[in-house]
């Protein structure tokens, strides 16, 4: 560097042609992981996490490549810093994945799809940085913990977890739902909520019910079926 000139920075220049790739390229990886959440039925889909790699590849893009125009040097005190734009997407796609999270009493659904919707982010961001073979290694692994990973993790966890359900018990009008409850517990099973509603002269019972390890649903169907008053129970997993 010369002495006694101000230092510049030059910055890189992009072609439509390499912007075209990059841009393409997130909605492809993006649209990948998307489309296994819409084969689910998830809140969000294929198009959701095609935007949000698109968005982030081209916020990183322009963050590194859209000043060209301007002078930057240290003498004036005008200094280029390419993360500025860029570092916001992680602080943006927060709200996104709040809004995908949704409480349906006791439970919550839709953490997956948020963690999805920040993953698809960084693969935006990395390949509008350029960095194809980090994006590409992360949608696959996000495509296998999506899929075959959770398949056999289902498989693996299935053997130590206590089995969880739905029980639907039906009853007269007015009767009491304590010996459906003293049923349930004598088979071995606890109940983690309940919720009565009233269907002309029948009185229904749902419960979310969990039977310890060693038991079975069916040994609670045949508890409740000896059970007074009960008139039908089904069990959905």
């Amino acid at each position: 560097m010369p002495s006694g000139k101000p230092w510049r920075r030059r910055l890189p220049e992009l072609s439509w042609a390499e912007v075209l790739v990059r841009v393409v390229l997130a909605a492809a990886l993006g649209g990948a992981i998307g489309f296994e959440r819409e084969l689910r039925e998830r809140e969000a889909g294929l198009r959701t996490h095609m935007l949000v790699s698109v968005g982030a590849a081209l916020f990183t893009i322009v963050s590194a490549y859209a000043w060209t125009d301007w002078r930057f040097s240290n003498a004036s005190g005008i200094v280029f810093d390419p993360t500025r734009i860029a570092a916001q997407i992680v602080t943006g796609i927060g709200f996104l994945g709040a809004g995908a999270i949704i409480r349906q009493g006791l439970s919550v659904r839709g953490l997956t799809t948020a963690a999805t919707l920040w993953v698809v982010a960084a693969i935006g961001m990395a390949t509008g940085a350029g960095f194809y073979t980090a994006a590409v290694i992360t949608t696959v692994l996000v495509i296998l913990s999506l899929w075959p990973l959770r398949i056999v993790a289902y498989r693996m966890s299935e053997r130590f977890r206590p089995e969880e359900g739905r029980l639907a018990v039906d009853l007269p009008a007015g009767a009491s739902a304590v010996s459906v409850l003293e049923a349930v517990e004598s088979a071995g099973a606890s109940v983690e909520s309940l919720e009565f509603e009233e269907e002309g002269d029948r009185r229904r019972v749902d419960m979310r019910v969990r039977v310890e390890r060693g038991r079975s649903a069916a040994a609670v169907i045949d508890a409740l079926t000896r059970a007074h008053a009960v008139k039908g129970a089904r069990w959905n997993p």
